[in-house]
């Protein structure tokens, strides 16, 4: 796949990252094959994560070609970009395509990045897991990879104003292949579920305690944080699809 943007944009990423002072704390990225189809399956707390979960697979030589929703492809600015990087287009309300691509993606040896919660966690832990990703990687029979983001919401997520102060400190945890057969996916996606907690969890105990105190909004209510439950996070994204719908009717 010829990619014209993609290494200006990591170049310019990691610049970022340095002039941000940013500590970039990377574990496990050994599990990422350097050749070959496999799937990255991604936490998603941040608006940033598509920039930061590239880099579970930068030490491999890999470039991720993330699945992600149709409005990023239809803006004017983000649309072009996304369509340079190969990125993979998902309409929520027609995903056989999507489907389709991603499989083509693989069986072609490319690196496909998902995010099974779909959308972002207020409540800063796991949601519940879409099966898409088992699904996808067991059609086109390649490995998937879980792999955690922790700190990235500190900078742009829900509800929350962006706050790119220096010296952020990320988290980025990958862990052992799985190989989904596709033949149970509910049980295959709870697998990953129960690996990606496991890595989530190292993370968050590892995360510098100067730099994540007691009630910080960001860090889960059952780890001291003040962030959502799922259960308020639930509601609280209910409520924003009943308010995206209204904007829509008029």
């Amino acid at each position: 796949m010829r990619d014209l943007t993609y290494p200006p944009i990591i170049v310019a990423a990691k610049l970022g990252f340095r002039l941000l002072g940013q500590h970039i704390d990377l574990q496990g990225t050994h599990h990422v094959p350097r050749q070959g189809g496999v799937m990255l399956a991604v936490n998603h707390v941040s608006y940033v994560d598509f920039v930061y979960g590239g880099l579970a697979a930068d030490p491999s030589g890999r470039k991720v070609r993330f699945m992600a929703k149709r409005e990023l492809f239809d803006h004017r600015w983000t649309g072009p970009l996304m369509r340079s990087l190969h990125h993979i287009e998902v309409d929520r309300g027609a995903g056989v395509t999507s489907y389709r691509t991603a499989v083509d993606y693989l069986r072609a040896g490319e690196c496909v990045g998902i995010f099974p919660e779909a959308t972002i966690s207020r409540a800063m832990e796991l949601k519940e897991f879409k099966s898409g990703a088992v699904r996808i990687a067991a059609e086109a029979g390649v490995p998937l990879v879980p792999a955690v983001l922790w700190g990235t919401q500190r900078m742009l997520t829900k509800d929350h104003p962006r706050d790119f102060s220096r010296g952020t400190t990320i988290l980025i945890r990958v862990g052992e292949p799985l190989h989904p057969t596709g033949t149970q996916p509910e049980a295959e996606t709870a697998d990953l579920k129960a690996a990606m907690a496991e890595l989530l969890d190292g993370a968050i105990r590892d995360y510098p305690a100067e730099e994540q105190p007691p009630g910080a909004w960001w860090v889960p209510r059952r780890y001291g944080g003040s962030a959502p439950t799922l259960a308020e996070a639930a509601e609280l994204d209910a409520a924003e699809t009943r308010a995206r719908a209204a904007r829509r009717r008029g």
